[in-house]
Parts: C-alpha cells; sequence; structure tokens
C-alpha cells in the first residue's frame, strides 16, 4: 500500500467531516480486502455479538455502517430489520449492495440523524467512536432516534475512553438518560492481525435509554 492510499493511519487522524468524505470514498471500493480482511478485524462480530446477548432485537440503526460489516453480523444472528447510516455516500453504496439493510441514510453524526425521533429498538455501532472526528457529545443525537428501553451497543477505542472524554459523557448521560450501562472489553484485531495496532483493545460500552 502506497503512502498515499487509505489506510489506518489516514482514518486515526481524521478531524473534520469533510478529511471523513474524502478518506472514505476513496477507500470505499476495496476496504473489506485492504483492511478488515488483511487486518483480521473483528471488532464488528464482537459488537453485534454484544447487542445480541443483550437482548437487542430491530428494528436496529448500525451507526457509522460502513461497508456493512456489522450488520452482516447482525443479519447472521437473527436479527432485523437494520437501518445503515454514514457520513460516506460511497460507503454505504457498497453496504447496500450486500442485501443487509432496509434503508441507507447519509448523515453525518454530529449534526443529527433525519429519521423520525423514537424510531428504533436498537442502536448499534462498531468502529465509529475512536478520536479525532466522532467524540463523545455524538452520542447525543443518537438517543433521541431511539425508543425507551432501546438497546444500545457502540465500541469505543480503550485509549481514547477516559482521555477523549467517553467515561465521562456515558457517566453524565447514567443519572438521567440512559441506565444498565456496562463495558465490555475487546481484542479489536484477531490472532492473524500484523499491524502496529494488532493488539489494540475496544470498549463496547451497553446500556439501554431511559
Amino acid at each position: 500500500m502506497s503512502d498515499d492510499a487509505p489506510d489506518l493511519k489516514s482514518a486515526y487522524a481524521l478531524n473534520t467531516p469533510q478529511d471523513s468524505r474524502r478518506l472514505y470514498a476513496e477507500w470505499a471500493g476495496d476496504y473489506d480486502q485492504s483492511f478488515a480482511a488483511r487486518e483480521d478485524y473483528q471488532l464488528h462480530v464482537h459488537t453485534a455479538r454484544a447487542f445480541v446477548a443483550a437482548g437487542g432485537q430491530g428494528p436496529v440503526l448500525d451507526v457509522g455502517a460502513g461497508t456493512g460489516l456489522c450488520g452482516a453480523v447482525l443479519g447472521d444472528l437473527g436479527v432485523g430489520p437494520i437501518d445503515a447510516t454514514d457520513i460516506s455516500a460511497e460507503m454505504l453504496d457498497q453496504a447496500m449492495r450486500k442485501d443487509i439493510y432496509r434503508d441507507a441514510i447519509e448523515a453525518d453524526l454530529n449534526l443529527g440523524i433525519p429519521v423520525p425521533h423514537e424510531s428504533y429498538s436498537g442502536i448499534v455501532s462498531s468502529g465509529t467512536f475512536t478520536t479525532g472526528h466522532v467524540g463523545p457529545d455524538a452520542i447525543d443525537a443518537l438517543l433521541p432516534v431511539a425508543r425507551h428501553g432501546a438497546q444500545f451497543a457502540l465500541s469505543i477505542n480503550a485509549k481514547h475512553y477516559e482521555c477523549a472524554g467517553f467515561a465521562a459523557k456515558l457517566a453524565k448521560l447514567a443519572e438521567t438518560r440512559i441506565q444498565a450501562l456496562s463495558l465490555k472489553e475487546t481484542r479489536i484485531y484477531g490472532d492473524l492481525a500484523t499491524g502496529e495496532h494488532r493488539d489494540d483493545i475496544a470498549l463496547i460500552a451497553v446500556f439501554c435509554k431511559r
């Protein structure tokens, strides 16, 4: 992969919505092969399983759906219907080709999701809450579109959980807006990973909307 090709380093360096759209427009066509398969990416599997283990059911919104990796696992686990939302139209195009999703919603999470309030019984997100472009305040956009009692499973890069404000955000939300918060620690990549991030850890925040 050349220095100019999209890669994980580029993704972690994202700071603005424009940066995200530019990178993922270029990466969408071979994301599954050049990243997910090559690096033995497993976070989407763990996130989907955590959602189902907590009793999650559809309709579900897959946030930061990308090419549909998490949605495919949810579908295999019998969850549906599933809608996808992502900032990248190109990534959503790849996702919709997999015949997993009911609908695709192009949206900047920081600006809200253009669907009616209380549309979903479940919210999942794998690999979106990391650093830079999507911080803890973006969780506020998810709560209005979730029904009361809706099940959430959101992966958060463990390196940024405290320092980027995710811990404080979830603690504050737990006072009035969410309940039954638990954190599940998991590896992001499998045993076949070879990149510098091969040992990275994520926390999957599992909770319900009050």
